[in-house]
């Protein structure tokens, strides 16, 4: 069983495919050992089934997976019993794999059945098994994991700290680099997702353009796909395994016809990167 976290990935063709899930937002687990009134419990843990469900089907696929990331909002709930059943399941593919925080997986939200704006955003710590400031070497790329969250808020921020890190791991390592984090970094042309972008994006991409040899950049937290092209950078957004988001709406919609859905990145030999999203087929 490969220990966690993940530090180094070797293929027998130095060709490295990463599998992005993104925004399971798993909340409790249902407890069906007791449903002695046989109640359709699954029918309130779709988002349970959609981690399932895409995972599945991903390793299903005729591509060899190489590493697996987790972008952040792995819970919807904080609970020590929700992660440690993601962490079996990763655990038990047999592959590398890394998870980062994102917003929920830092921040309660209290009253939930009320309006957003009127809901109680409380801060929490992140699980100790949720990454910052982390490396993943191969043989011909450098992966780069940040943790955006900030605990408390919906909003994340890129930190000085992080761009000081990213600048010496990018100085004294020239491989074609990818960039992971949750939050996004440049605008989804969305005014509502678009108010809780990384702060400090500005700065960030400034100090960026120094390094040609940054190639990717990935996140999650807009529940939709995107891919762009920045100063050099594809930046690649990646739809939820759970619920999506309208894109191009400036309040707030979810897309009622984007089914779950997963992010394929292949990272070759040569610096150049092939990216797709898969949506579950049923």
């Amino acid at each position: 069983m490969q220990s966690y976290p993940a530090r180094n990935v070797s293929t027998p063709d130095t060709q490295v495919n990463v599998l992005q899930i993104s925004d399971l937002h798993l909340s409790a687990l249902p407890d069906f050992s007791n449903n002695e009134l046989g109640l359709d419990l699954s029918a309130k843990h779709t988002c349970l089934q959609g981690f399932e469900a895409c995972l599945q089907q991903a390793l299903s696929e005729n591509i060899r997976c190489d590493l697996i990331l987790i972008t952040g909002d792995l819970v919807h709930e904080i609970q020590p019993a929700t992660y440690d059943y993601i962490f079996k399941v990763l655990s038990a593919t047999q592959i590398p794999f890394a998870c980062i925080a994102g917003n929920h997986d830092v921040t309660d939200e209290l009253g939930q059945e009320l309006p957003f704006f009127q809901r109680e955003l409380v801060a929490q710590s992140a699980d100790c098994r949720l990454l910052s400031r982390h490396v993943i070497d191969t043989e011909h790329w450098q992966l780069l994991l940040l943790d955006s969250a900030v605990p408390g808020q919906v909003g994340g921020e890129v930190t000085n700290t992080d761009i000081e890190w990213l600048c010496t791991q990018l100085s004294t390592c020239n491989k074609p680099a990818l960039v992971a984090l949750h939050h996004h970094v440049i605008p989804m042309n969305s005014d509502w997702i678009d108010k809780h972008i990384a702060v400090n994006a500005d700065t960030f991409w400034q100090r960026m353009q120094a390094f040609a040899h940054l190639r990717v950049i990935i996140s999650g937290h807009t529940h939709q796909e995107q891919v762009r092209h920045y100063y050099g950078v594809t930046v690649y957004t990646t739809p939820s395994t759970c619920y999506q988001f309208q894109p191009n709406e400036d309040d707030f919609a979810y897309d009622e016809c984007a089914r779950p859905g997963y992010r394929w990145l292949q990272l070759a030999n040569n610096g150049q990167v092939a990216s797709w999203v898969k949506r579950l087929d049923t």
